[in-house]
């Protein structure tokens, strides 16, 4: 893609601007294929003026039409996710950009390395951008994460925890799925909100070392519909909390001036409305969205 015609940078924080000027200008090699994914997902080194860094390359060539999102593509959401993210000022996305590669135009986002994934050895590594590994984490949610989700027997959450709904662990039996009453993941649940997430999976949440929580793969996400689906209804109903509010203003701010204008190459301008009607709602109601329509509220697989 012609530097010209590059998405813009907007709200990104001075630590970002390194990461993306080599994830945009560096010389993309492809190393191998993430395991599982339900789209094409490379695992790549990127290279540019002395420095490299593991990567993930997203082809839109890759991509598998989906019928309830007909405009756009998935790589450019992914992009608005993460210019989205930047201007809350949370960081929850990797660093992400839209450029060409050896598939064509494609997303590239930063590999981010889990927590206690015992190092990154690319597709077959636990720290990955993509699906791999869900099918490791399908009999242990918390396998997502190092205390962000679980499965217990009893009725209720124990403190510190929020239930989710109840799930069949199989011969007729069920637990409680709950999630970890965590202020990083409350933060993702906002932003899911804002971009209408549908499908915020346990597999999707990335604890990186230093107690940094990332949420990832975010194509199906702006749809004009409400879409939420998530594993982090906890808070449904809820006071959204201060910092919370004072983050949708700014958002809002935003989204009346160059974040909205940078968002125009990546969504239609019905997607931008549905947007900025979103964070509206949220700063009117104040509170946490809850499951609601005939959409599934709970993506499957949930790992």
């Amino acid at each position: 893609m012609p530097a010209s015609e590059r998405v813009p940078e907007v709200g990104l924080s001075a630590t970002a601007a390194p990461e993306l000027t080599l994830l945009t200008e560096g010389e993309l090699t492809v190393r191998g294929q993430v395991r599982d994914a339900s789209n094409a997902v490379l695992y790549c080194e990127v290279a540019h003026e002395g420095r490299t860094a593991a990567c993930v390359y997203k082809p839109v060539a890759g991509e598998r039409p989906l019928w309830d999102f007909p405009d756009g593509n998935l790589a450019r959401r992914e992009v608005a996710a993460y210019l989205v993210s930047e201007a809350t000022g949370w960081g929850l996305v990797p660093p992400t950009v839209l450029r060409d590669g050896p598939y064509g135009e494609g997303m590239v986002q930063l590999w981010i390395e889990a927590a206690g994934a015992g190092g990154a050895d690319g597709p077959d590594g636990a720290g990955d951008a993509g699906d791999a590994g869900a099918d490791e984490a399908a009999e242990a949610p918390e396998a997502a994460g190092p205390a962000l989700l679980a499965l217990t027997e009893d009725d209720e959450p124990a403190p510190g925890w929020k239930a989710v709904a109840e799930a069949e662990v199989g011969e007729g039996r069920t637990a409680l799925l709950v999630h970890a009453d965590d202020d990083r993941l409350r933060r993702l649940a906002v932003l899911d909100a804002v971009i209408n997430n549908a499908d915020r999976k346990g597999g999707h949440l990335l604890p990186a070392p230093g107690g940094r929580l990332y949420g990832i793969d975010h194509g199906v996400t702006f749809h004009t519909e409400d879409k939420l689906r998530t594993l982090l209804w906890g808070w449904a109903g809820e006071p959204l909390p201060p910092e919370a509010v004072a983050v949708l203003g700014s958002l809002a701010t935003a989204l009346a001036g160059d974040l909205g204008a940078r968002l125009e190459p990546l969504l239609t301008a019905a997607e931008i409305a549905a947007l900025r009607a979103r964070v509206a709602r949220l700063l009117e109601t104040g509170v946490h969205p809850g499951p609601g329509g005939d959409w599934p509220s709970i993506p499957w697989p949930p790992v």
